[in-house]
Formats: C-alpha cells, sequence, structure tokens
C-alpha cells in the first residue's frame, strides 16, 4: 500500500507541465530601518503589503512574470486516522493558500526515509499542518493528563520530515501550528504540554471556550523585531486566527522567537540567517487575507528552488546537445578520413 502511494506521487511530480507563475516581489534594503528588519531578515523578505504603493509597483514591475517559469510544488505533510480503514486527510484551506500564491500543493504520507530523500529533490519547499500533540517523550518530558497524542505512523514521519528537509536540503519550510512545533521538537526544543494548566491566571484564549479540538478563537500576536515575520508583515501586532493549548517552551537549535502572544506564549519560530524556515502557532491559512504576505514569501523562497532546478535542468539539456553535437561532428569527420584512407590505399 505505502509502495503504490510513493510510486503514485513520483509519477504525479514527474507529470507537471511548466506553468506561469508570478514570483512575489522584493523588498528594498533602504526600508530596514523602518520595519524593523535585520539584513539577514530583509533579505529573504519577498513581499511586504504594507509598503507604500509607490514602491510595491516599482518592485512588482521588477520581477515581471518569467517566461516559462515552472511553479513551485510545495509537499504538505498530512493527518492519519482510523483503523479500517485508516484515512489520509488534509484539510483544504491549506491546499487552498498554497493555491492562492500560485503554487502546486502536493500531498506527502508517511513514508521511509530512502523514499522521502527522494521526494523531496522533486520539491521546491514543504508545508507542514496542524493536528494532535507530538509524544512528550521526543523533548525528554512524560504525558501530561491534558496531552492527546497524534497517530504514531504520522508523528513519526512528520519529525523526520521535519529534520531532513531542515537538516539535509534548502527547501523553504512553513510548519503551522503543529507543524510549527515539529519544527522546534526537531531542533532538540520543548514545548508547553497545557497551556492552560502552566498559567491557569492566563486572559488570551488560545483556542474557543469549547476546547482547542472544537473551533477556533482569535487573539493579538506580537512580532519581535528584526525577524523575517517582522519584515514580512510590516506590522507590530495581528489578530490572527488559533486553535492550541500547546506550545514551544524550550526554543530549538538554530531557531529565534518570532512571535509571543500578550502572555509571553511563543506563538512563531524562524530559523536564523536568510533561509525561509518558519514556524507560526497560529493558523494563517484560516484567514488568508490577512496572512497573504507570509504565504507569498513562503513560495517566493520556492519560487526560486524551481527557478535554480529550470536553470539548472537548460544547463545540462545544452551541455548535452553540444557533446551530441561534438560527437555527431566527430564520428562524421572519422568517417570521412576513413573513406580517404580506403580509397588512398585503393589507389
Amino acid at each position: 500500500m505505502k509502495h503504490s502511494r510513493i510510486a503514485s506521487l513520483f509519477i504525479v511530480l514527474s507529470t507537471f507541465a511548466v506553468a506561469t507563475h508570478c514570483q512575489p516581489s522584493a523588498v528594498f534594503a533602504d526600508e530596514t530601518h523602518k520595519s524593523g528588519c535585520d539584513a539577514n531578515a530583509q533579505s529573504s523578505c519577498y513581499s511586504n503589503q504594507k509598503s507604500n504603493s509607490v514602491e510595491t509597483s516599482k518592485s512588482t514591475s521588477v520581477v515581471a512574470q518569467k517566461a516559462n517559469a515552472r511553479k513551485p510544488i510545495i509537499g504538505i505533510n498530512c493527518d492519519i486516522d482510523g483503523e479500517k480503514p485508516r484515512l489520509i486527510t488534509i484539510s483544504a484551506p491549506y491546499v487552498q493558500a498554497l493555491e492562492n500564491v500560485g503554487a502546486i500543493p502536493v500531498i506527502l504520507p508517511p513514508m521511509a526515509e530512502e523514499d522521502l530523500t527522494a521526494i523531496l529533490g522533486k520539491l521546491d519547499g514543504v508545508l507542514m499542518v496542524g493536528g494532535a500533540d507530538y509524544p512528550p517523550a521526543l523533548y525528554g518530558q512524560k504525558n501530561e493528563p491534558k496531552t492527546v497524542l497524534m497517530d504514531e505512523e504520522r508523528w513519526r514521519f512528520d519529525v523526520l520530515l521535519a529534520k531532513t528537509v531542515v537538516d539535509k536540503t534548502k527547501l523553504p519550510f512553513l510548519g503551522i501550528c503543529a507543524g510549527s512545533q515539529a519544527l522546534n521538537i526537531s531542533r532538540g526544543g520543548s514545548l508547553i504540554q497545557d497551556i492552560p494548566t502552566k498559567l491557569p491566571e492566563m486572559k488570551v484564549a488560545h483556542a474557543s471556550k469549547d476546547g482547542w479540538q472544537k473551533g477556533f478563537n482569535k487573539h493579538e500576536v506580537n512580532f519581535a523585531k528584526l525577524t523575517k515575520l517582522k519584515c514580512i508583515y510590516g506590522i507590530d501586532k495581528l489578530s490572527v486566527p488559533t486553535s492550541h493549548h500547546q506550545c514551544v517552551d524550550k526554543v530549538g537549535d538554530d531557531l529565534q522567537i518570532a512571535a509571543t502572544a500578550d502572555d509571553g506564549m511563543v506563538e512563531a519560530v524562524e530559523m536564523k540567517g536568510k533561509r525561509f524556515v518558519v514556524g507560526v502557532q497560529w493558523h494563517p491559512e484560516r484567514d488568508f487575507s490577512a496572512n497573504q504576505q507570509l504565504f507569498e514569501n513562503f513560495i517566493g523562497a520556492a519560487q526560486e528552488i524551481a527557478d535554480s532546478k529550470v536553470f539548472e535542468s537548460k544547463n545540462v539539456n545544452e551541455a548535452g546537445g553540444r557533446s551530441s553535437s561534438t560527437t555527431s561532428s566527430r564520428s562524421k569527420t572519422s568517417g570521412e578520413t576513413a573513406g580517404l584512407q580506403t580509397r588512398f590505399t585503393a589507389e
């Protein structure tokens, strides 16, 4: 069953047609002091819709549509549930958000590490979605009463996926809710298992009044200065749709806090430096208009990967063509020379 899923995925990936895609615009280094971005965050920021109209118009014209640009292909993990039959599911808003910014979403079911390595070579980015709780044993803790473990097949694959993408590829990564937690765990970080238990006096509702499994709430997040997210959104605060009872506690290696809630809980982490590796605790796909910049930046980074692959493929093909032409020319010359020698001998 697993092998047939992987084979089908290879077929889908290998048959994507070249398509037109408008790459998000780059922001401007001279706006660094205004946006609160450092140089690394600024250089990795592909769009800032809070920029003034003159700059926005200027930037979009600079990155006008390239002829024959290929849409970036984004792998998305999925939820696993049930027994007879086992179900692989994914919430539609994740897929729709990627399609809205010109990407092609491809579902990544749990698979062996060898298969994952092969698949990642076909992708231009990875999005990890929300879900239930990862085993606290992954970050050196015992299960607390409010912890609701996700399916074992999924959590084992999720941790492998996050670690492999960050450590062994240059692909951009966006983790949402549990996906953000998987990123942090894979970098050696830990989680608060239940925020209401940790902070019973808290005033920020991180989920609906009926619990994190039964709906969404909204609260504000505060973007940290000198981070990619501050650069991307261009504002200090944003009201976000949220549904979680866990969050990052100890921050993982090479990550930094990028946003917090008013109660101090970590709402986003990101990798230090230029590479787009970001995890947000809220659900940007459920308020696309307010979070469009986030998806545009993610896909902007993925588009760079896609373009580099097209460029490399073109160079290989051209080199192969030149080699074939040279070989053909040499063969023709060799044949003519052989013929002359034959005729000379005959004479």
